[in-house]
């Protein structure tokens, strides 16, 4: 299958392993930020094949797992308002907020709905048009291209029940804060190839210049893997930190113009609460006032207590790189797929819903 079968090559794969065994000369610290890599990485056995001295730690690149307990309440709020039909993606139905779940407001008889796109969401507020239409939009720069779009269809076919309450995060200050925080030391990270294919290499300058953190853009294959690895550990040999494109099919230098516009036309930056990192200035998405009409934060204001964490979770700690999701004591135990004590389980992109699925095997692989 094409861009498929030839990125899971067994030669090629083991000629990129040898370079990074022979290469890595010294301690490696390497963040993977994208939950979809830490995916990746356990299900291929990747971090069995490398070097004893080459570490590979999840970061904050799951958009499930870091929204705040407050954005999870934010919603769940709305969607007990009478009449309002709350739309999401379905990964976000079980993550556990401060009090309860979408799921558990939709078995108290809250209107939730499962959607697969914005666009479905816009339909169905078209189709129901005496009732408000809430899309919850969660995501990283991804999706918000798609969330900002549907906005625009709404607005222009003057479907005023469609509203946003928009949650989108941007991931080079969550990089930043990790850096910042000092908690983790890294020799390098592996930068999200979907993300990048959005904003491009060049948004990533920053790490070498300002932190002289190498980066390698990944996809998430064997070989994409593999080689933005060899890529860093070639970096850092030559001690010349910069940003390089093991995804070029998919990245280019200044991303995706077209989607960016959209963006910038819908959205403007705020500050937003992560989880694990707390508040971040200009790391979040809002609506401009353009389209107010369309932002359920203003259309339907709610009042909020404070968030917090379910009682017991490290997913904080674990999206910071600072925990792995097995030396967490509720891991496998209390909080497995079944009984998710928090959202790094319930993600697909999730690291501890990964390790979980592929830690045993990885364990005994090593």
């Amino acid at each position: 299958m094409k861009f498929i079968d030839e990125f899971r090559d067994p030669h090629l794969a083991r000629v990129l392993v040898e370079n990074i065994r022979r290469c890595t000369r010294q301690r490696l610290r390497l963040m993977e930020f994208c939950g979809g890599h830490t995916h990746a990485i356990l299900r291929f056995g990747i971090r069995a094949l490398l070097p004893p001295d080459l570490e590979m730690l999840s970061g904050p690149g799951c958009p499930v797992c870091v929204t705040s307990p407050a954005g999870l309440d934010h919603a769940i709020a709305l969607a007990r308002i009478p009449e309002i039909i709350l739309a999401t993606f379905g990964d976000m139905v079980r993550v556990p907020g401060s009090r309860g779940s979408l799921q558990e407001a939709r078995a108290g008889g809250s209107d939730i709905r499962i959607v697969y796109s914005p666009t479905d969401a816009v339909a169905l507020a078209e189709k129901n048009s005496s009732r408000p239409v809430v899309f919850l939009g969660v995501g990283f720069e991804t999706t918000a291209p798609g969330v900002a779009a549907s906005i625009l269809q709404a607005h222009q076919q003057g479907i005023r029940n469609y509203c946003v309450l928009s949650l989108h995060k941007l991931t080079p200050p969550a990089t930043r804060a990790i850096l910042e925080g000092g908690e983790v030391k890294l020799s390098g990270i592996l930068g999200p190839g979907h993300v990048t294919t959005i904003i491009g290499t060049d948004a990533w300058t920053f790490l070498p210049e300002r932190y002289g953190v190498p980066m390698a853009v990944a996809g998430f294959e064997p070989l994409d893997i593999l080689r933005g690895i060899s890529m860093i550990v070639d970096q850092v040999n030559a001690g010349h930190p910069r940003v390089d494109n093991a995804y070029s099919r998919s990245v280019l230098p200044r991303g995706n113009p077209t989607a960016l516009a959209i963006m910038k036309e819908v959205f403007e930056t705020c500050d937003a609460d992560w989880r694990g990192l707390g508040v971040l200035p200009a790391s979040g998405l809002r609506i401009r006032e353009k389209y107010a009409c369309h932002d359920a934060s203003r259309v339907f204001p709610v009042s909020l207590t404070p968030g917090r964490e379910p009682k017991g979770c490290r997913c904080g700690e674990v999206l910071r790189g600072i925990l792995s999701p097995m030396e967490c004591s509720l891991f496998r135990h209390t909080c497995h797929p079944e009984n998710p004590v928090g959202p790094c389980m319930v993600s697909a992109e999730g690291a501890c819903a990964a390790y979980y699925q592929f830690g045993e095997k990885q364990r005994e692989d090593g």
